[in-house]
């Protein structure tokens, strides 16, 4: 048998079978692992190319109702890589499953069950079996909601009065900035007091939240690097803190990571939401005033003070100090006030 016979067949099979599951595998890799994978044969660099395109036209990868794509005429860097969690999450490594991004058959939708919005025992619901404005869990005495039906009421995932549990609902894009770095933008006209996203990452316990903050200061001081640390205190009307949730988006976490800064206060409200018999509360972003299509959504982190050693305020980067009252501070009567901070390259305050 001839060389042509023993091996012309068999060379497209292999080559069909090499694609079939580098389709499967690259996928998990990051952008430095599959760019050396694609530097090695023709065809795992038509398979990287595809899994590239398929990252920058959704930083979701399929987990909200609209696809938020990347656009970038600045430099090289096609896509800003993180593991997307559309719900809290606990500080562990990221299952096998998070880490598939750019995939043939895309994400698995909007699946994942927020593991805090588990009922409290003994926390009080509402009954009803389709919510009107006569619902005990409706208050938008701020304009806005700062409570929504949650695991001890009756109705179910459909009612009107979990909107801000269903992922983000404004449909937007990530774009890159020459001084700013990556920024959120509205990618259509959005109206007045419309819900844009939650604040997700991890849950951090108030250790943790400061070894990272230390790890994170230490590595911005020698490199270009932007972490997504928030801090969420709860304020009694005495003064004290009677509840801290620090939640960490630089490596797991939503669209929400790439809010940038306004000192002008930006066009986003910052509001803390409650579910009816929900452990935790959740940091939401809704617009202030209305959004124009490729307008930079932003807000204001209230009082700041830039770093000595971190980089200048372009309204966009966040190495500062950050602290800012929620929306619905002065409404509220017990507990009386919210401050949300946003930790990064600065000496975290006690």
């Amino acid at each position: 048998m001839d060389k042509q016979q023993r091996t012309g067949e068999g060379e497209q099979y292999d080559g069909g079978l090499l694609c079939r599951f580098a389709h499967l595998v690259l996928p998990y890799l990051e952008p430095a692992g599959l760019a050396s994978v694609s530097a090695t044969c023709k065809a795992l660099r038509v398979v990287s190319k595809a899994i590239t395109s398929r990252r920058i036209s959704d930083a979701s990868r399929g987990m909200e109702t609209y696809p938020i794509s990347f656009f970038n005429s600045v430099d090289s860097e096609l896509y800003a890589y993180f593991i997307y969690s559309p719900v809290q999450t606990l500080p562990t490594s990221p299952s096998i499953a998070g880490l598939f991004w750019g995939g043939e058959l895309g994400g698995s939708g909007r699946v994942r069950q927020d593991p805090f919005l588990i009922r409290v025992e003994g926390s009080d619901g509402c009954g009803c079996e389709s919510c009107d404005l006569d619902c005990p869990c409706i208050d938008f005495s701020s304009g806005l909601p700062t409570r929504e039906c949650g695991p001890s009421c009756q109705c179910g995932s459909e009612c009107g009065n979990r909107l801000t549990q269903k992922g983000v609902s404004a449909k937007l894009k990530v774009v890159k900035d020459r001084r700013k770095g990556w920024s959120l933008v509205a990618a259509d006209f959005t109206p007045k007091g419309k819900f844009i996203c939650e604040y997700t990452g991890e849950l951090l316990t108030t250790e943790e939240a400061r070894n990272r903050h230390k790890l994170y200061d230490k590595i911005s001081k020698s490199s270009h690097f932007s972490p997504a640390l928030l801090v969420v205190k709860e304020h009694l009307p005495s003064g004290n803190v009677c509840m801290r949730i620090n939640i960490d988006a630089t490596r797991i976490g939503n669209i929400a990571r790439f809010i940038n800064h306004s000192c002008d206060g930006g066009n986003l409200c910052t509001m803390i939401v409650r579910s009816s018999g929900a452990l935790l509360p959740r940091v939401c972003f809704f617009s202030s005033r209305d959004i124009l299509e490729n307008e930079e959504l932003s807000f204001s982190y209230g009082d700041t003070t830039l770093n000595p050693t971190g980089s200048q305020c372009f309204c966009a980067l966040k190495h500062m100090a950050l602290s800012i009252k929620c929306c619905n501070q002065k409404r509220l009567k017990r507990p009386s006030k919210y401050v949300v901070e946003c930790y990064d390259s600065f000496t975290l305050n006690q």
